[in-house]
């Protein structure tokens, strides 16, 4: 879907879903997504962070690799009803999502930007400048790779670590307000 004539060119801050939003599972030093609903829970602080970045006047696209509906972990109507409650309770403007396994080599699937970049073209985003915040190196690469800045939120995962984030937090609290302080293009698109 093409940008219609006349339509605001604005920025966006791209938000990564488990760990970022909600709680991911952390087992033997890996994070893996929830698999049912009552798994899923909300991170302390995101509210806040959210509303901030949103009175700074970025829209809010949640960005997700969902692999394990492809791998049988979890089905698809599992994940949707967590992103009705994603669209419902937080202030998000979007939410795409990569069902792909790693081994379907799509475009969407982070590291690589095509979520990114047609959630850009959707609505008239400026990737650069605008902000990825992820708390695993396929984030991190995917918003660089799509020319955006990019907040890493380390959680000292033992898995392979991004080559190099533009910041480096420990929560979406501690990002949000670094975002709207440290990020010049805000003011111009407002």
């Amino acid at each position: 879907m093409g940008r219609p004539s006349g339509f605001a060119v604005t920025w966006a801050v791209f938000l990564d879903r488990d760990g970022v939003l909600n709680r991911s599972l952390v087992r033997a030093g890996r994070p893996y997504a929830p698999t049912t609903l009552d798994e899923f829970e909300w991170l302390p602080g995101i509210y806040q962070a959210l509303r901030d970045l949103k009175g700074a006047g970025a829209r809010l696209i949640v960005v997700t690799n969902q692999p394990d509906v492809g791998n049988g972990l979890v089905d698809r109507e599992t994940v949707e009803e967590m992103h009705r409650r994603v669209r419902a309770e937080l202030p998000v403007d979007d939410v795409r999502v990569c069902y792909h396994t790693a081994d379907e080599n799509c475009a969407c699937r982070k590291p690589r930007p095509g979520m990114i970049r047609a959630a850009a073209e959707d609505h008239g985003i400026a990737l650069e400048q605008s902000v990825m915040i992820g708390d695993r190196w396929r984030d991190i690469e995917a918003g660089a790779a799509a020319g955006c800045r990019t907040v890493f939120i380390d959680y000292g995962y033992e898995e392979t670590r991004p080559t190099a984030p533009d910041y480096i937090v420990a929560s979406l609290a501690e990002a949000a307000p670094l975002v709207v302080r440290d990020f010049p293009w805000k003011a111009d698109n407002q």
